[in-house]
Order: structure tokens, then sequence, then C-alpha cells
């Protein structure tokens, strides 16, 4: 089932260490680690029901926007983090 954007919430739980979108009882979510003055981005999930949505992208770009305006230095072992980074240039700039 399509979702449009005004049902759609990334929320930040700072106690988990991860940005998550809950819809219809299914969850996707970013992990992250913060070290310093660096967040590092481990994991994006999305469960097979909210597949080609565009939820992972929307996670990641919350990810991001958290980095900037916070000043973090942005590094990912997360292959769909790095390939959303390579796909908007605007976010290059937080790799460190």
């Amino acid at each position: 089932m399509q979702h449009n954007d005004q049902d759609i919430h990334v929320i930040h739980d700072m106690n988990a260490r991860r940005f998550k979108i809950s819809v219809d009882g299914h969850t996707a979510v970013l992990d992250y680690r913060k070290d310093g003055d660096s967040i590092l981005f481990l994991h994006t999930g999305v469960p097979p029901a909210l597949e080609g949505q565009g939820m992972g992208g929307r996670l990641v770009k919350t990810g991001l926007e958290y980095a900037r305006e916070n000043r973090l230095k942005v590094k990912s072992l997360c292959w769909f983090v790095d390939g959303y980074i390579n796909r908007h240039v605007e976010y290059r700039d937080l790799l460190g």
C-alpha cells in the first residue's frame, strides 16, 4: 500500500540511536553511533511491506540533515547510505 508524504513521520529515537518510520505495524530504521564530532551510520533496514516507497531515502535524508544541523562529520558502514550520498551531491561535504 502506497502512503503519501503526510502519512510518513521520521522519529529520532535518541536512546536507541536510530531514526525510524512506523507505518501499518511495520518499522523502517536507520541505526547510528555518535563518536565525538562524527556520526557513523551503521544500518538501514526497510521491511518488505515498506520497500519501494522511499522510506529508506527519507530516513537517510533525515539522518544527514541531523548531522548537518549538529555539525557532525558523516561516516558510513551502510551501502544504502553510501549510495544515497553518491546520488545526492549536496551531502558530500558532510563526509569526514
